[in-house]
Parts: C-alpha cells; structure tokens; sequence
C-alpha cells in the first residue's frame, strides 16, 4: 500500500483513475480510504482520485493519543492532509468527503483556500460541529469492546443494505442483493477494531470542542467554494437541518436529500455516489 511522510505521521493512500482533475477524499470517524473502492471504477475519466487514511485510522501511522487528544483534534487531521498534498506534490485539487471529513475539509479551505476548488460533501459533520453528551462519548468505549454491537451500530449508518427488522432486533441481516458491498462492509468493520484510541475517543472530543467553541460556524458565510451537500434522507447521524443551514448561509452550497438512503451513500449505492460525483467533477478543466 502506498504511504506518504506528512509532518510527524506516514499515512497510507489509494488512487483512482488518472487526469488534470485531481480529487482528494476525505473519510469519516471510524472509517477509512477503502470507503470509495465500490464507487470508484464509476468516476468519471479525466479525473484522479485520491483517497487517504486519516492518522490513526485504516494503514495510517497510529500514534499514541495525547491524554487531551490534541493530536487527533480535527485541526491536526487538516494539517496532515495538507502535508500529504504538498509531499504529492499536489498544489490544487477539488475535494470528496464523507461525514467527519466535511469538518476536516472546511479546515483546510480555512486555512489555504487558494489551493482547493470544489467540494462535494456527503452526509457532513458540518462547521458546526456535533455536540457529544457525556452518555453519548462514553457510548464509543461501549463500542469498542463488543464487536457484535459497532457491527450493528455501523449497519444503521448504512441501513439500505440491511433487512429492516434486523436492525431492530438484530444481527443486522444482509438483503438478498447486497453483494459486493456486503463483503466490503464486514472489511471495515473488521478495520474499526484497529483504529487508534486517538479516534474511538478523540473523535467525539474534538467534534465537542468544535461544536461549542462556534469557531467555524461563525465563519461559515465566509466559505465560498462552490458546495454540493448530499444527504441520505434516512441518515439518523447528521441533521438535516445543520445541512439546509449550510447551504442557507454559505454563499455558493447546494443541498440534495437522496429518499431511502442512510449515512452512507458511497457505501449503500456506490453507483448512484458515483453519479453525483461525476455530474460535480467530470468535465472540468482542472
């Protein structure tokens, strides 16, 4: 697997395709660059794709989280992904992310504007953060020691993939059609469970901190690269109301509610992501 020095970390990367239009995805908390493998033989051609690991996560460099978990804060994440960029020798692209990667995404933008294009944001944790009650961060721990129960937690982010009442019940049961994704989901669930701590606890830590600080979301009118917000319509993690704000109050983002999807369309329809993603990358001159 290829792996890229950036700042203190190395962190593991994938590529997609090949053009001038390059495109860098950003995945989200527990999760990893192998989210994209289904929807990426459908990008369109002229495009690159990028994938990385954030620190932490998937084949990333893991290092022992601080006891304030200040290097897994969102703003490390953003100054690791902009390190990796600069040793690709990467100066502009466009940018894919899902869930937590919104947040990290609009860091970077904050930071180095000029270098970055459009954005195309599926189910993002947006500038505003998200708030974690200590019943709801202490729920992460309860996670982490029992499989059966991230396996089941996981299956209702992705819940088009799953037989209705075995999300209730549970084991979660697969549809009949679930093919290739089904294979994919038992992967990445097997990946969370080597996660660094740094991200089954920093994670919830630094959204808080973001969430209640308001940094960016008082700034959020400031951000003017141009936005497509996607949002599964059965997403029970992100609020739909946090993405209608973002295209409200950012001056150039459109919001998309897909009916029968959950948190993951890239996972649950990767032909369907794979079309929005195309229809906002393909074509462009770089």
């Amino acid at each position: 697997m290829p792996s890229v020095k950036a700042g203190e970390v190395t962190l593991a990367w994938r590529e997609w395709g090949e053009g001038d239009t390059v495109v860098l995805f950003i995945h989200g908390n527990l999760a990893s660059k192998d989210w994209i493998e289904l929807a990426a033989p459908h990008f369109p051609r002229g495009v690159r794709t990028i994938a990385i690991d954030w620190r932490g996560c998937g084949d990333s460099e893991k290092p022992e989280p601080r006891a304030d978990f200040s290097n897994y804060s969102i703003a490390q994440h953003a100054d690791d992904m902009l390190a990796a960029l600069d040793a690709l020798g990467i100066s502009f692209c466009h940018l894919a992310t899902h869930s937590t990667g919104g947040i990290i995404s609009t860091r970077m933008i904050l930071k180095q504007p000029s270098r970055f294009g459009r954005v195309f944001s599926l189910s993002p944790v947006g500038p505003q953060g998200i708030d974690f009650p200590p019943e709801k961060a202490a729920f992460f721990g309860e996670m982490k020691k029992d499989k059966a129960l991230t396996r089941q937690i996981m299956a209702a982010t992705a819940a088009s993939l799953f037989q209705p009442d075995s999300l209730v019940e549970g084991p979660a049961r697969f549809r009949a059609d679930a093919g290739p994704r089904a294979a994919l989901f038992e992967r990445i669930v097997d990946q969370v469970f080597a996660v660094s701590d740094g991200i089954w606890f920093g994670t919830p830590d630094t959204l808080t901190r973001e969430a209640k600080s308001g940094e960016l979301k008082a700034v959020m009118g400031r951000i003017t690269h141009p936005h497509l917000v996607v949002w599964g319509a059965e997403d029970k993690v992100i609020r739909e109301a946090d993405m209608k704000e973002m295209a409200d109050v950012m001056p150039d983002c459109r919001f998309v509610a897909v009916p029968g999807i959950g948190h993951s369309l890239n996972l649950e329809e990767p032909e369907l992501y794979a079309g929005y993603f195309g229809a906002w990358f393909g074509g462009l001159a770089f």
